[in-house]
């Protein structure tokens, strides 16, 4: 077999990569050991931990190996200083940032973030800091990295020089040397999704679920994440407390019931009704169920099940969601959270750890809290981010897989929807009495719209259709509620089935408002049954009017209505995020925020039609001083709960 010496630089910089993450891994565990080994299978940081280590090593290698194996033996000059200088800079960061690391853990109980990169904003506040604080980590730090660049540069040139090779034989190589730094940089065949840090969370402890990444990783991903965060200042600029001061106009809470000035949305929202038992709560969020899929909203007959369940309890017919994809509606859903031409929290960096969500309001009142889902948890980054805000258990693809349960299907975002509810079902009847919050989602109305045979009628002839995966997406609603009417929990359970978001969402106008109309009903104890909520109303709404049917106060910084306490005076109102366009909405009347240019307003006949009117100054400022502030509360992590 001819020489492969020309790979040594690729082997050695995985190599040393992977020794000097493990080391500090290894470092890390011993010095918060007393924390980690209280984690179930905490052992697993080690195998994660190696998994991750080579995905970004196999990441950073590719531009060697097409170096390596394309540039011409003349050029070997060129490629040798390239390939040492290279591979010099990253050992050195990923060095760097692991050294940083256990002061960084111990002071914000997780690996090197955003805030290790908002350091670099603020220069020589943060050195004065650390040379107060931590000069003896500094030094050793200085010490360490001093002794490594001197022998790098002494002794290691030569570890990272490639060698002349024949160019055939590099050519024949190549795809086997990319099969495999593919592979590893992806960490699996079957996947249909990337790796990310939500494949690291196998237990409740986030500093735990952290040490199986790697810093240099967990900078990264905060770095990429800054591109994804947006810029308010593209419709315009307000003073902050302007804007929350016209947030604030549209809330129900008065100038006295305001509770930190730090938090400035911070409220107690009382109950209804008070309880001396707290209800359950658990909100089955369905994929893509449009209004226009709803037979008892006027659209196509697709809904028995929804349609007759809705009688049981309040049927909302004038909702609109915040977004178009899932993670916008589980911001709305689940934390009630402004949207913005921003990402949706659900996958920024600053919102990983204590962030507002409904299931820590609930877990600091005693209730056990979960996310249920029949995919892989760590789509969208959902799973990270529950994990650090609030959700005890997270329950997924890879449950269904290991309890040695026969179910329905498994397509190719996972489990059916009919094999998620009775999961969640017998899930919840192993709560006893123990009051439960709950997440359900759904996975069903996703193309290819796969679903189990024999189970519904169809409405179009081929089987595999937008149409049929709504009927079945149905089907398994009732069959949700036909299991859950025979426990015990039922009675003291507040339900509520809701869409994230619509399907395509595409239209003639700025915003295709008529593609953001989603359907919700509630039922619970307390719920008024056969009832319609006809007013105007946005998902981030949801969330306050459902703490209300609990029957406890809850201190929220939600800026959302609980419609059942709303005054009938006052308009209602929708917020609508498409792509890097806003619409603000209250009633009839619509403003318009495009980048960089003047709002505009338009008179609403229906969904599908807007007449242009002359822009209320007023209405307009109003529509830019709540996405102001959506940027505000997550740059300076003031979405949050008081620390008890």
């Amino acid at each position: 077999m001819k020489n492969l010496s020309f790979l040594k630089p690729i082997f050695n910089f995985i190599a040393i990569g992977l020794l000097i993450t493990t080391l500090s891994r290894i470092f890390l565990f011993f010095i918060f050991k007393e924390r980690v080994v209280q984690t179930p299978d905490f052992w697993y940081i080690f195998p994660i931990g190696l998994r991750m280590d080579l995905i970004l090593l196999c990441y950073l290698s590719f531009l060697p190996a097409l170096l390596i194996t394309f540039l011409p033996n003349k050029w070997i000059k060129f490629t040798n200083t390239f390939l040492v200088i290279y591979s010099f800079l990253f050992l050195f960061l990923i060095l760097f940032v692991e050294l940083a690391s256990p002061d960084f853990v111990k002071q914000y109980d997780t690996r090197p973030n955003k805030i290790f990169l908002d350091y670099l904003i603020y220069p020589k506040e943060v050195v004065g800091m650390l040379l107060k604080s931590y000069l003896t980590s500094i030094i050793v730090t200085f010490l360490i990295l001093g002794v490594v660049l001197y022998f790098a540069f002494k002794k290691g040139k030569k570890l990272f020089y490639t060698s002349n090779t024949d160019y055939k034989f590099k050519l024949m190589v190549f795809p086997l040397l990319a099969f495999l730094l593919f592979f590893g940089a992806r960490s699996s065949l079957t996947s249909k999704r990337p790796i990310n840090a939500s494949n690291a969370v196998f237990s409740t402890d986030q500093l735990t679920n952290t040490l199986g990444l790697n810093s240099f990783y967990t900078v990264a991903f905060a770095a990429y994440s800054i591109k994804n965060e947006g810029n308010t200042k593209m419709y315009g600029k307000m003073d902050e407390a302007e804007a929350i001061a016209r947030v604030k106009k549209y809330m129900i809470a008065g100038p006295n019931d305001f509770t930190d000035a730090e938090i400035p949305f911070l409220h107690v929202q009382q109950p209804d009704s008070v309880m001396k038992k707290p209800y359950n709560l658990v909100i089955f969020l369905q994929e893509s169920l449009g209004a226009e899929y709803v037979g008892i909203l006027g659209g196509k007959p697709l809904t028995p099940e929804f349609d007759k369940l809705s009688k049981e309890g309040t049927l909302f017919t004038n909702l609109y969601c915040t977004g178009t994809r899932s993670v916008r509606g589980i911001e709305a859903v689940v934390t009630g959270f402004l949207p913005s031409p921003s990402e949706s929290v659900v996958k920024l960096g600053n919102s990983q750890q204590g962030f507002f969500t409904l299931a820590e309001a609930l877990k600091q009142k005693g209730y056990e809290t979960s996310f249920i889902y029949g995919g892989m948890a760590n789509f969208d980054n959902m799973a990270s981010f529950f994990n650090g805000n609030g959700f005890s258990d997270i329950v997924d693809q890879e449950d269904f897989d290991s309890d040695g349960k026969k179910y329905a299907f498994k397509g190719t975002w996972g489990y059916s929807d009919e094999d998620l509810v009775t999961k969640a079902n017998q899930y919840f009847k192993s709560k006893g009495d123990k009051p439960f919050f709950s997440l359900m989602f759904s996975t069903s109305n996703h193309e290819p719209f796969e679903y189990p045979a024999g189970r519904i009628k169809s409405y179009d002839k081929k089987p595999n259709t937008v149409n049929n995966a709504m009927k079945y997406a149905d089907f398994s609603i009732g069959k949700f509620f036909e299991m859950a009417k025979k426990e015990a929990y039922f009675k003291n359970t507040i339900f509520i089935v809701i869409a994230d978001h619509n399907t395509r969402t595409y239209g003639k106008n700025l915003v295709p408002i008529n593609k953001f109309h989603i359907p919700a009903f509630i039922m619970g104890p307390g719920v008024a049954k056969g009832a319609v909520y006809d007013r105007l109303a946005s998902q981030i709404d949801i969330p306050p009017t459902l703490l209300g049917y609990l029957g406890m106060p809850f201190e929220t910084p939600m800026v959302g209505r609980n419609l059942t306490k709303l005054d009938p005076k006052v308009q209602g109102r929708s917020i609508m995020q498409f792509n890097d366009i806003n619409a603000f909405r209250v009633e009839n009347q619509v403003v318009i925020m495009q980048p960089n240019l003047k709002p505009l307003q338009f008179e609403i006949k229906n969904d599908t039609t807007l007449i242009p009117v002359k822009l209320n100054e007023n209405l307009a400022k109003d529509a830019l001083a709540h996405v102001i502030t959506a940027g505000n509360l997550y740059k300076e992590s003031k979405y949050k709960l008081r620390k008890k």
